[in-house]
């Protein structure tokens, strides 16, 4: 079945999923001046509904209960779910947190939804003028613990297969079943407030008066400490939408694939930009390639967005093959490879190449920079153009400056020095502008400490090339200093993966004797060419060495190379050296 096509005739959703007749989608403005309107992503839903009641919104095929809602149906749902929230006690600026998997339910109700918080909740949250808290469903019942206190959640939304992470809360909790049918608990919270709305409809809820009033809070991975609140605000989310919408160019045409976990900064606001755009969405509970491929190939998916690390799963899936139609892909979370994004093109996946790295990525609502490709470019060969996308680029279409600076003096130095654009002075880059987080909630001084000098400051290090370009070379902490020369542990990373048995690299500073550190690599194989170096480990890492001195200099060449069966990785997908280091300490 084409998913994008049609609907499923055996799901018929709950009687109170459907809208009265001559449904209206008018809420009161009073207040507003007739030329304003607050910039808020929630409308996103109603104008969709309005123009395209009967398009199909989401589809969740790939479970044993699917379930498939069209645009006027999914809007009367989330209408049900503001009701539901407001007779359960939810006031506006309360934060209502959301830990489920990638499905139709939850991620649209309320707003920073992704993988873990649910469909609903994107749209459903923000209706209420409440805060939408999504939870890591890859966390330890600790740290989910210590999110639910820290942001002083009053409700949870709980997907059945993670109740556990919350079996010491006293929090009241809605449990989905994720069947869509009478009987699921989700499924009577949201009739029941079909019942408390009285019919009253959308003309019933307040509009929320403050644009820059809080939207989503998504806690970062913590990887060197305790989780900071990153608060996004309804203006910034309105607009960060809007600019993926453009920066994607995603239609009503378009079907875009859950791939990305919504738990992961709301998505990068892609719940929003999808409704925006009136495009279809489908969604999947979990990671799974050959599921991927199977609607890459059969269901019309034209977008989907994922880290470099969920890129190379999918291109090395023995169901990868060329397809029949290009897909727009968009890689954040870290910087890809060349060799990735030729890997990507050469099966028909078009890279839209963003940055978000690590700390980066909550506080600016995702993307924030794009590289753009150049009419010339199209006479380059693909290994030459590869390389070229591989940079992180320039500001975001609603983003404002992005700059690479000098690092500061002290603590207390406000001035911002730019480095030249000559494609080798390293700094630091810095953003500010639209679609900057509001603060770290609960925490002035690591806000201060974030916008000094007026500026977000990310911990990436990078360099500016002539053209405008930036080019993210390493993250700060990850920078190897060997024989007093600064080593890029990215700029190895990419030269190692162009062998051709390397399916995955990370490289840490290890300590030396003489050049106090040097770079030891920690290898994934492909699963083709694992069999040859099985048992000759040291022949493979002096065939990487001898391939590293081809293109690197001698102080950045890996000293050691080890083979590994895994590399340790956040929830988002990000590879995490923190454990690598813990590993090197010991040896």
């Amino acid at each position: 079945m084409h998913v994008a096509g049609a609907l499923n005739t055996d799901f018929q959703p709950t009687r109170e999923s459907l809208p009265p007749p001559n449904v209206s989608y008018q809420q009161s403005v009073l207040g507003l001046a007739p030329n304003k309107s607050h910039k808020n992503p929630f409308p996103f839903i109603l104008r969709a509904a309005a123009v395209y009641p009967d398009k199909l919104a989401i589809a969740h095929p790939d479970v044993k209960h699917p379930a498939f809602y069209t645009y006027a149906v999914w809007t009367q749902r989330i209408q049900n779910m503001a009701y539901a929230l407001i007779q359960a006690g939810i006031r506006p600026g309360d934060r209502v947190a959301v830990i489920t998997p990638n499905w139709y339910s939850l991620h649209f109700v309320a707003p920073g939804n992704y993988e873990t918080p649910s469909v609903d909740a994107h749209f459903g949250v923000l209706a209420a003028r409440a805060i939408v808290t999504p939870v890591n469903t890859r966390l330890t019942l600790h740290e989910v613990s210590y999110i639910l206190e820290h942001s002083g959640s009053r409700l949870i939304l709980v997907d059945r297969d993670f109740t556990h992470l919350i079996e010491n809360t006293n929090i009241p909790t809605i449990v989905c079943h994720d069947t869509g049918r009478v009987g699921d608990p989700y499924e009577s919270f949201l009739s029941a407030g079909r019942v408390f709305s009285a019919e009253k409809g959308w003309a019933g809820l307040d509009v929320e008066p403050d644009e820059n009033a809080g939207a989503v809070l998504c806690y970062t991975s913590g990887t060197t400490g305790r989780p900071k609140g990153v608060l996004t605000t309804l203006r910034g989310s309105y607009l960060a939408a809007i600019g993926n919408v453009v920066e994607g160019q995603i239609s009503r045409e378009s079907t875009y694939l859950w791939i990305l976990p919504m738990f992961h900064a709301a998505g990068w606001t892609y719940p929003w930009a999808n409704v925006f755009a009136c495009a279809t969405q489908i969604t999947m509970r979990s990671v799974d390639y050959p599921l991927i491929w199977k609607h890459f190939l059969n269901s019309g998916v034209t977008h989907y967005c994922g880290a470099p690390t969920v890129q190379i799963g999918i291109v090395n899936d023995p169901a990868a093959r060329p397809l029949p139609r290009n897909i727009s892909a968009v890689i954040a979370g870290a910087a890809p490879t060349a060799h990735l994004i030729s890997q990507l093109e050469q099966k028909g996946i078009k890279s839209v190449h963003l940055i978000c790295s690590s700390i980066i990525t909550s506080e600016t609502y995702g993307p924030f920079t794009r590289c753009y490709d150049q009419p010339h470019w199209k006479t380059l060969t693909l290994e030459q153009r590869a390389k070229l996308m591989a940079r992180q680029g320039q500001s975001f279409a609603t983003a404002q400056d992005v700059r690479v600076v000098y690092p500061p003096q002290d603590e207390n130095d406000e001035e911002l020095r730019d480095v030249p654009k000559d494609g080798r002075t390293v700094g630091e880059v810095l953003m500010r502008g639209n679609i900057v987080m509001k603060e770290y909630f609960r925490d002035p001084e690591a806000t201060r400490k974030a916008f000094q000098g007026g500026h977000f400051h990310s911990g990436d290090l990078a360099v500016w090339h002539p053209d405008g370009v930036i080019q993210v070379v390493d993250r700060s902490k990850d920078l190897i200093i060997s024989g007093g020369e600064n080593a890029s542990s990215l700029a190895i990373e990419l030269e190692l993966s162009s062998h051709p048995h390397v399916l995955e690299v990370s490289v840490v500073a290890r300590s030396h004797p003489k050049w106090g550190e040097r770079p030891m690599a920690f290898v994934l194989l492909r699963p083709e060419h694992a069999p040859k170096w099985k048992d000759n480990h040291d022949g493979f890492a002096t065939e990487l060495i001898r391939h590293a001195r081809t293109l690197l200099p001698g102080f950045a060449c890996p000293e050691w190379v080890q083979i590994v069966d895994e590399l340790p990785k956040t929830s988002t997908g990000k590879i995490l050296k923190t454990n690598l280091r813990k590993v090197v300490a010991k040896l």
